[in-house]
């Protein structure tokens, strides 16, 4: 083949890598929440623990963290010193183990397929937190979006077979704290300058989370464990379910490494649909027309977002090639009144 064929080759390869990294992440998040949900949802394996089952994938994912950056070295630890540990780290763990606790939780009391449809309310969750902290601008348009999505969950929920009160405040209990955890993220660490990827993010902030667990643990599930003498730790089942959990932050690395961040907002979209259509013909959760126009109009606002998060990042890319550009127009100009003065000066010499 010439040189095109061998470049159009090569954009191949690069798509259908970018394809199966998307597919990876899909099957891999798939694979842990139905997992949870099987583990945790009293009429499957019925071990309604979710702090344990919590602390499991926080011990389990910090072991492999540690051996991955310190004795194996695949991964560069991050210098940081034990101010910025206990200011900004500490901080982001507690609520990602609130964030962790309460989604798992609600496995208990609602189906699959309605925690993903409450899980739109993310992006308008993280608006909302990013203006309050005035990391986001407030914009009129994108504020009418964020109602449109709330509006579309909403009819989600009044179509909902399964509703129960507590699991829709435990879900929207994790969405408020994960939302909150991304933009703290952004506050405390990203404008220090500090950049963590999900295995370093896991050495540094599982094991805090795993000790703000252990509290409510001791007091709310350790009683329940102890009169539960039948119970005998199945090491196959939590450790193939916590081998998920961490490959599946390894996926999130893979793909936002990849490609962007951006295309795993539009995968988990992806992956929301398939939830829902396994959680209604394998699972045998009700799914109601209504659930279906409701999350279809969240659908549309998410996609909205996306869409006009993409432009944003096409506008600023655009904008910083126009300005390095100008700025290399400038010093050529430089360089060349540079040289014409020179050679005056030599001609009058």
């Amino acid at each position: 083949m010439g040189k095109g064929g061998s470049l159009s080759d090569g954009v191949i390869k690069k798509i259908l890598l970018s394809y199966a990294y998307v597919a990876i992440w899909i099957f891999l998040s798939f694979t842990v929440i139905v997992y949870n949900k099987y583990i945790l949802d009293k009429k499957m394996y019925n071990w309604p623990f979710p702090i344990s089952l919590t602390m499991i994938h926080m011990s389990f994912c910090a072991t492999l963290a540690f051996l991955l950056i310190k004795v194996f070295k695949v991964v560069e630890p991050v210098s940081m010193s034990q101010e910025v540990y206990l200011s900004s780290v500490v901080p982001i763990g507690a609520l990602y183990a609130l964030s962790l606790w309460l989604s798992n939780s609600a496995y208990i009391y609602l189906s699959v397929s309605f925690i993903q449809m409450l899980k739109a309310l993310m992006p308008v969750a993280v608006y909302s937190i990013g203006v309050l902290f005035k990391k986001e601008g407030f914009k009129t348009d994108t504020m009418v979006n964020m109602l449109s999505i709330s509006f579309g969950v909403a009819i989600a929920a009044y179509g909902e077979a399964r509703f129960d009160t507590w699991g829709v405040i435990l879900q929207l209990g994790a969405v408020a704290f994960e939302a909150t955890r991304l933009v703290m993220i952004q506050i405390l660490l990203t404008s220090k300058g500090i950049t963590l990827n999900p295995i370093t993010s896991l050495y540094y902030v599982a094991p805090c989370c795993f000790v703000f667990l252990l509290v409510p643990w001791i007091f709310v599930e350790l009683p329940i464990l102890r009169e539960t003498s039948s119970f005998h730790f199945d090491f196959f089942i939590f450790g193939t379910n916590s081998l998920c959990a961490f490959a599946l932050n390894l996926a999130v690395f893979l793909l936002v490494g990849k490609t962007s961040a951006l295309t795993m907002n539009v995968a988990g979209v992806v992956k929301d649909w398939l939830l829902i259509a396994f959680s209604w013909s394998v699972i045998k959760d009700t799914v109601t027309p209504i659930n279906l126009a409701g999350y279809g109009l969240a659908f549309l606002g998410v996609a909205y977002y996306n869409h006009s998060k993409l432009q944003a990042l096409k506008a600023k890319e655009a904008q910083k090639k126009t300005a390095q550009a100008d700025e290399e127009a400038g010093r050529l100009l430089e360089e060349r009144e540079s040289e014409g003065n020179g050679k005056k000066s030599e001609s009058q010499s």
